[in-house]
This record gives C-alpha cells, structure tokens and sequence, in this order.
C-alpha cells in the first residue's frame, strides 16, 4: 500500500469535489463582479469587496490541484457566455435542491412540509433540464474528466481576470 502523500494524482472523489467548488465560486464571482457596480451602500459593498478577494483566493489555491487531478488535459475556451448563464442557474437549482432538503427535515408542520416537497421535486426537474441542457451543448461535460477541468479552468480564469 502506497504511503500518505506518496499518490501521483488526486483521487476521484477530491477532484470531483474540487470540480464543484471551482465551478460555483468561479460563476458567483463572476455574478459579484458584474453586480458590485451597482451597490450603493458602502457597507454592502464592502462586504461584497470582501467575498470577492476571499473568493478570488480560493479559486486560486484550489486551481493549484488540477495539475494534479488525474487525466488532466487542457482543450480550447469556450466561445461565449452561454455557458457561464447556464452554469449559474444550475448553481443555482443544485442549491435550492440541497436547501429544499434541509428545510423538508427541519418541517414540523405538514402544509409547509407539502410545499416544501413540491417546491424540492420543481428545484430538481429544473437541475435536470438545466443539466440536460448543457450537457447536450458540452458545457457541461460530466462524462469527460479532461472537459471537465479544463471547463473549470476557463471560467476561473475568467473571474479572476475581471
């Protein structure tokens, strides 16, 4: 058995992990970006300020892994934002389906419990289709690693450079 530290890549489960954090910070930076311009309070803009630099941060250390993510490979960037648009709002539906969940188990009165549920079956026919969506243009490439990653390194490129 090999030793701790001695491995030549990443394992699966961390790259994928390490896929989905890049995936989503790089897109909410990018929406950051684009709405702290329209900010008027200072207090909220700082903070706004903030998450960008913390954000900016993270995506920089963890952009360090994918050389080591396993069959890393580097293919052109995407031609336009279609892609971006399409990773947002499925951010945005693979949140609201973990915090439909969350919000089913801490349900104690069964009329919210019903909405709740509808609203969880809405939030995944529409991670589905925004799923389906860009898989069926390749921006979302799930079954090619090499795609994948270097979907990810595009789109935080690209936040970071705004």
């Amino acid at each position: 058995m090999p030793q701790p530290g001695a491995q030549r890549h990443l394992a699966w489960h961390e790259t994928m992990e390490l896929h989905e954090l890049v995936a989503y910070q790089s897109n909410c930076l990018i929406g950051f970006k684009r709405e702290i311009r329209n900010i008027q309070d200072p207090a909220l803009r700082s903070l706004y300020s903030e998450a960008i630099a913390g954000t900016e941060q993270n995506i920089r250390e963890l952009l360090q892994f994918y050389p080591s993510a396993p069959t890393y490979a580097r293919s052109p960037e995407p031609p336009d934002l279609t892609a971006f648009y399409s990773g947002h709002l499925l951010g945005f539906a693979k949140t609201s389906v973990r915090n439909y969940a969350l919000a089913i188990t801490e349900t104690a009165t069964p009329q919210v419990r019903d909405v709740l549920q509808r609203h969880l079956l809405n939030a995944i026919h529409l991670h589905g289709k925004v799923f389906a969506f860009m898989n069926e243009r390749g921006y979302y490439p799930a079954y090619d690693i090499h795609q994948l990653l270097d979907s990810d390194i595009q789109t935080a490129r690209k936040a970071l450079s705004m």
